[in-house]
């Protein structure tokens, strides 16, 4: 099993979003969390706002990169987060 999956993170700069996938949702976003993930999200507080599952890697890297190009749907999901 395979997740797509939209972090956010709210700092006194604004709202800053990262896309990625995973086969182990939990221990990914812990790695954000303490330094340990991708580059770009060293040094914040990440929180997991959006996840859809799929059967098949291939799938879920297709559905990231569609993810990460577009603009208008993740900003509809940070919209839709309450803090």
């Amino acid at each position: 099993m395979y997740f797509v999956y939209l972090l956010i993170s709210k700092n006194n700069k604004g709202i800053k979003s990262y896309v990625g996938y995973t086969n182990n949702l939990k221990e990914r976003v812990n790695k954000h969390n303490s330094n340990k993930g991708a580059k770009s999200t060293k040094g914040r507080k990440w929180r997991l706002v959006y996840k859809k599952k799929f059967k098949d890697k291939s799938k879920a890297m297709k559905f990231e990169y569609f993810l990460k190009k577009n603009k208008k749907m993740r900003k509809k999901i940070k919209d839709n987060y309450v803090w």
